[in-house]
C-alpha cells in the first residue's frame, strides 16, 4: 500500500487514530459547537467515542455516522430518491466504477452508498475528491474515513501525468484486489449549464492502470429536480463574463457544498445504464483516439437516454424556444410553482451590476439542457 498513501482512504488499522485526531482539531470542535451549542466539549466527545465503539473500517463508519446523517438529508431537503439497477447483473458481489454526471460535490456519491446499502450491495463506493476542497485538516481526515481518495489539481504538466498515473494504478488496484466500489465524475467539476459531457481525459486516465474491461464500467445518471446551486452557478457565468480572470475562492467552494448539502432539491433519481463491458467490443480500434472518443460518445449516450426529467425541464425548454411544444409534460400550476422558484433563486443573488436577464436565461439553460441531451440521445 506505499505506493497509495498519498492519496488512499484510511485503512482499517489507522480509523482509531484518524478518530482521535479528529477529535483533537480545534476547528472539528467549532464545527461541532455549532450543531450542539449547549453540549460542553467533554460531554461532545465522549459521545461521539461511545457512537464510535465496534467502528473499525471506513465502511463500518458510514453505516453508523453517515448513513443516518443522508437519511436525514433526504427526508429534509428532497422530496424523495429512487434508485433503478435493473440494466446491472444479479450478482450483487460483482464490483462497479460508477461515471456519472455531476449534480453536487458532496452528495452524488453519498445518495449512491445509501442506494446500494439499501438494495443489498455489501459496500459503497470509493470517491475521488479534488484537493482544492480539502482546505482543512479535519476535512481531509473526515473524507478519509469515508472512503474517498484524493485527487490532486492545479499541477504543473508533468506533476499531472504522474498523478494521474497514481491514480489510475490505485483505481484498478481498489477494485480488483480491494473489492471496492469507485465513484468518479465524468468530468473535473461541475457542468455549470447542465449540459453533461464525459471528458476523454478521465477515460484516459482510467485506461493508465491497466485495461477498462477489469474495471466494470458503468454509466450512471443523476436526475435532480431542483439544483439548489444553480444561483450560484449563474452568478458566476455572469462574474466570467465581466471577468474573464475571476476564480472562485475556497470560501466559494464551501459556501457551494453547504448550499448543495442543506438546500432543496425535490425529487432525486439515479439510473445506472448499461455496463460499458456489454458494448466496448463494438467500439472502433483504429486508433487510441477514435477508441476514446467512441467510448465517451457512447457514456454521453447512456447518460443522457436515462435522465429522469421533470416539468421544470419542459417548461424551460418551451420557455427559451418561445412556444408551448411540450406543454402536455406540465400544467398551468407547475409553471407558476417553477416561475416562482427561479425568482426565489435570482434574488438570492447580489454581486454588483446584476444582469437579471442574463441570469434568469443562465438557469432556464441549465434545466432545458437535460431534456435537449435527452431528446438528442434517443
Amino acid at each position: 500500500m506505499n505506493e497509495f498513501d498519498e492519496i488512499r482512504p484510511y485503512e482499517a488499522s489507522e480509523m482509531k487514530q484518524a478518530f482521535e485526531d479528529l477529535l483533537s482539531d480545534r476547528q472539528f470542535q467549532m464545527v461541532l459547537k455549532g450543531f450542539v451549542p449547549w453540549l460542553p466539549q467533554r460531554m461532545r466527545n465522549g459521545l461521539l467515542r461511545l457512537a464510535f465503539t465496534g467502528v473499525k473500517t471506513p465502511l463500518d463508519f458510514q453505516k453508523r455516522f453517515m448513513k443516518p446523517v443522508v437519511r436525514y438529508i433526504i427526508h429534509k431537503h428532497t422530496d424523495g430518491t429512487k434508485f433503478d439497477d435493473r440494466q446491472l447483473p444479479r450478482d450483487k458481489s460483482l464490483r462497479y466504477t460508477f461515471i456519472s454526471n455531476h449534480r453536487d460535490i458532496v452528495l452524488d456519491s453519498a445518495f449512491l452508498d445509501l442506494m446500494l446499502v439499501n438494495n443489498g450491495y455489501p459496500t459503497t463506493v470509493e470517491i475521488g475528491i479534488g484537493d482544492n476542497l480539502l482546505i482543512y485538516p479535519w476535512i481531509k481526515r473526515l473524507v478519509r474515513m469515508n472512503k474517498a481518495f484524493t485527487v490532486r489539481r492545479g499541477l504543473t504538466a508533468h506533476e499531472m501525468m504522474r498523478s494521474s498515473q497514481l491514480m489510475s494504478r490505485y483505481i484498478h488496484y481498489a477494485v480488483t484486489k480491494k473489492k471496492e466500489n469507485i465513484w468518479i465524475a465524468q468530468r473535473e467539476g461541475r457542468a455549470k449549464d447542465s449540459d453533461d459531457r464525459t471528458q476523454e481525459s478521465v477515460l484516459k486516465m482510467l485506461a493508465m492502470g491497466g485495461a477498462l474491461t477489469e474495471l466494470c464500467i458503468v454509466p450512471l445518471t443523476i436526475s435532480y429536480e431542483y439544483d439548489p446551486c444553480d444561483y450560484l452557478k449563474a452568478q458566476e457565468f455572469q462574474q466570467k463574463r465581466d471577468n474573464p480572470s475571476f476564480k472562485k475562492s475556497r470560501q466559494d467552494d464551501l459556501d457551494n457544498m453547504k448550499t448543495g448539502i442543506f438546500g432543496y432539491k425535490g425529487r432525486v433519481a439515479y439510473y445506472c445504464g448499461e455496463p460499458v463491458n456489454e458494448w466496448i467490443d463494438e467500439l472502433p480500434t483504429t486508433s487510441k483516439n477514435d477508441f476514446f472518443s467512441a467510448l465517451s460518445h457512447r457514456i454521453d449516450q447512456e447518460i443522457h437516454r436515462h435522465y429522469t426529467l421533470y416539468p421544470c425541464n419542459y417548461i424551460a425548454l418551451d420557455t427559451l424556444n418561445g412556444n408551448s411544444e411540450f406543454a402536455d409534460y406540465y400544467t398551468d400550476k407547475d409553471k407558476q410553482q417553477f416561475e416562482k422558484y427561479l425568482a426565489g433563486q435570482l434574488a438570492k443573488i447580489t454581486i454588483p451590476n446584476k444582469d437579471e436577464a442574463f441570469l434568469r436565461e443562465r438557469l432556464y439553460t441549465m434545466y432545458a439542457n437535460p431534456l435537449r441531451n435527452h431528446l438528442a440521445a434517443l
